[in-house]
């Protein structure tokens, strides 16, 4: 159980939240939403005892498992020793029963050694490492990847490797920001069975909409300065705060219209005989005056790709006997495929199968080792890279817009600050500098060049990554309106489903185009 006491939290003027009282009970599993910048993490942060709240207190059990963030600090401990530091107080236990092994036995010694055998007994050590095994399994780490140093490892296992250890230790409240966050499709599904049959308190931020709605019983929104619980999933969230709002400002119309028949009535009668009447017109206008919503912090970008004039042919990308590899590591052999004008194309596959690298040989970023990728007549491309600094470079006294004008030289300046606006960069923020932006902000730069280039021909490599999730579901919408074509990597179940209708997918048989959406691709595989 974790439980929020009268807490607030205010960077100078601005509010996050105030006065927050609300407790997350055992067995129960809280999704955490709002838009980017509204206070999820650092909400999380506070909870955790890293940051400083304005006011209030928050009480927490005796063992909290956490989602780090820093995967430097742990790049010189092996794998399965960077799970069990879940568990801090085994953790120490185990650390000095080792260093004490290295010195000469004395009988202070062996007291002391004996103390940390208890301490490691009452905290499960002796199957620590089969636990800990057991939960990289899970999460698709396997073999002696387990003992190798977490620096050797690729970056999107050591990302497996800390969500592990928040998971490590049996902790009786779980608080876990992003973490689908370099997932693929199959290592999501684990974690979702996990969760489902987690006991404890459970808090979790994701922008992956599908993720919430599978594994959460109440939403915790942030809005309005405060934080309001919702029984039941995200979509269920949804449903209710609109219904909420719109019965709020359903009843402040009545209200002002009451009013106005009031006032029209005391306008009338005002100097004439009916003086009584009109006193109690006066009371009833008190009474009725309505008091201001608080406005919401919910903001959603418009996205919508714009086909230019010159479409491209019909065949957008030929593939021809396509062989590419990475040292040994085949990615794929003798593949051949046309990808069609307007035709909608989600990339899945599990991590490290090579999503990125077909999408890059479809940008002509790299070529293939044999056989040809070539693009179709009049074929445009707007690319979406999933580093994102392959693209936004993060100069020092380069702002937004300068950097959109680079994109297109000749375009408008009402036209860049009609993209930036749509983004979300209203005012001045269209003259913030690039260096200083937030994933989440990169993502919706480039997704602002990607507007006013206006491609006939999207490739986008993990898009949704670092967008909230108002801004996924205008992903979606502005994708879904797009006439052209659209081959895009992405984790997130609910932007595949409501986009793709063809699946390019990467499993152990290689790399195979299915003509189906995603659910029919699921239903087949199982």
């Amino acid at each position: 159980m974790i439980t929020l006491d009268n807490l607030s939290k205010s960077f100078g003027s601005r509010v996050l939240f105030e006065n927050v009282t609300m407790t997350f009970n055992d067995g129960c599993r809280y999704g955490l939403t709002g838009p980017n910048g509204c206070g999820k993490s650092t909400i999380l942060k506070i909870m955790m005892g890293l940051e400083q709240a304005t006011s209030g207190n928050v009480f927490l059990p005796k063992k909290v498992g956490f989602l780090k963030q820093n995967i430097e600090s742990f790049s010189e401990f092996r794998v399965i020793d960077a799970v069990i530091m879940g568990n801090k107080k085994l953790w120490e236990a185990l650390s000095e029963r080792e260093l004490l092994y290295t010195e000469e036995m004395t009988d202070e010694i062996g007291i002391r050694l004996g103390e940390i055998e208890e301490v490691i007994a009452e905290e499960d050590g002796y199957s620590s490492e089969s636990e800990a095994e057991q939960l990289l399994s899970g999460m698709g780490i396997y073999g002696d990847m387990h003992y190798e140093k977490m620096g050797s490892i690729p970056l999107d296992r050591q990302f497996r490797v800390l969500l592990c250890q928040a998971l490590f230790g049996k902790p009786k409240a779980l608080l876990l920001d992003e973490p689908t966050n370099n997932l693929d499709l199959e290592s999501i599904s684990w974690l979702e069975t996990f969760l489902k049959n987690y006991s404890g308190s459970l808090i979790v931020i994701s922008h992956d909409r599908h993720f919430l709605n599978a594994i959460t019983t109440h939403i915790a929104d942030i809005d309005y300065e405060t934080v309001i619980l919702y029984p039941g999933n995200y979509d269920e969230m949804v449903v209710t705060k609109t219904s909420v709002r719109e019965r709020s400002e359903a009843d402040i119309k009545n209200k002002e219209k009451k009013i106005a028949q009031l006032r029209e009535f005391v306008a009338k009668f005002g100097a004439g005989t009916r003086a009584s009447q009109v006193q109690s017109r006066l009371k009833e206008i008190d009474r009725l005056q309505p008091q201001d919503l608080k406005k919401s912090n919910i903001q959603r970008p418009y996205i919508r790709f714009i086909l230019p004039d010159a479409q491209s042919g019909k065949i957008a990308f030929k593939i021809e006997n396509c062989y590419k590899s990475y040292d040994e590591k085949k990615i794929m052999q003798d593949f051949s495929c046309d990808i069609l004008r307007g035709e909608k194309i989600a990339v899945i596959g599990n991590n490290g199968m090579g999503k990125s690298t077909l999408l890059k040989l479809l940008a002509q970023v790299i070529s293939p080792d044999k056989g040809s990728v070539a693009l179709g007549h009049m074929v445009k491309v707007g690319y979406f890279p999933q580093i994102h600094t392959d693209l936004v470079e993060k100069k020092k006294g380069t702002n937004l817009f300068d950097w959109l004008k680079t994109k297109k030289p000749d375009s408008y300046d009402q036209d860049i600050r009609g993209v930036l606006g749509k983004m979300l960069f209203g005012g001045d923020d269209a003259f913030k500098e690039v260096s200083a932006l937030s994933g989440g902000e990169t993502a919706r730069l480039i997704i602002s060049a990607l507007m006013l280039t206006q491609p006939n021909t999207l490739i986008l490599d993990e898009p949704n990554n670092h967008l909230d999730l108002e801004a996924v579901s205008a992903l979606a919408w502005g994708l879904n309106e797009f006439k052209g074509t659209v081959v895009f990597a992405s984790h997130d179940r609910d932007l595949i489903s409501k986009v793709a209708t063809k699946i390019l997918a990467f499993d152990k048989e290689g790399l195979s185009l299915f003509l189906g959406n995603l659910d029919e691709y699921l239903a087949r595989k199982k």
